[in-house]
């Protein structure tokens, strides 16, 4: 069974807890009820939600997966070379994240959209030092295009870019308001931890992320918080003290 040891604030970290942070959202989440593609008012509301906490003075990364559009793994399966379906996968991130750079940039918000795939005409090349610098600006820097690796999850690519940036935590929103022990979805006796171990997380299967992107962050030290992106204002909610979600820690 899960523990239920309460973190400190049981309501959440106070808003002046985390000073930059990595938000990590499934191409899957753009796409609404549909069952493929970008759902407009979908991402328009997330860009909303990831307005209100920059406006609360968050410096704010994004890494925004691609299988709402395509995803390697599913294409290698139906018999097409991994590598290449992989690529294929890291083009769709680039799209999303192009969307969600409209989208807040509809609302006022400065963006970046930096790709690890050099396409100069749409968005930058990833440099470390300058990604932090648009940070510092008061830019939201969106990283797409994972690691340019394949065999990567772009919950990996979260966890290293996260690092990279010096950010204090990955926020990663779901479906759900946290890690259950079995899918809440399919049996009514889930329960929500409300925080658990990185070795927890591994030893048990608890899908937060995959293995590799668990280890990194354990191996330093980064804490991963883990909320519902459908709850409205859950992101910022979290920042000032409030609403449900799971630590993941050491």
């Amino acid at each position: 069974m899960p523990t239920a040891t309460p973190l400190p604030s049981t309501r959440g970290p106070a808003a002046t807890t985390y000073r930059r942070v990595l938000l990590k959202i499934s191409g899957e989440a753009l796409m609404g009820d549909q069952g493929f593609g970008l759902h407009p008012p979908t991402v328009q509301r997330i860009a909303a939600e990831v307005k209100s906490v920059h406006d609360m003075g968050v410096e704010i990364c994004m890494v925004i997966g691609g299988g709402n559009i395509f995803r390697g793994l599913q294409g290698s399966a139906q018999g097409m070379e991994r590598t290449t379906a992989d690529y294929m996968g890291m083009l769709a991130t680039v799209m999303n994240a192009l969307a969600m750079q409209a989208s807040l940039e509809a609302l006022g918000v400065y963006t970046r959209v930096i790709s690890a795939i050099p396409m100069d005409q749409i968005c930058e090349p990833y440099i470390r030092r300058r990604a932090r610098r648009h940070l510092e600006k008061g830019r939201i820097v969106i990283l797409a295009a994972g690691t340019v690796s394949p065999f990567v999850t772009t919950d990996t690519a979260a966890t290293l870019r996260a690092n990279e940036m010096a950010c204090e935590a990955i926020f990663k929103g779901t479906k759900v308001d946290g890690v259950y022990d079995k899918d809440p979805k399919k049996h009514a006796d889930a329960r929500r931890y409300d925080q658990v171990s990185y070795d927890e997380v591994l030893q048990k299967h608890l899908g937060v992320m995959d293995a590799s992107a668990i280890a990194l962050a354990r191996d330093n030290d980064l804490p991963i918080i883990v909320f519902s992106l459908d709850e409205p204002g859950g992101f910022g909610g979290i920042l000032r003290g409030e609403g449900t979600y799971t630590r993941v820690h050491g």
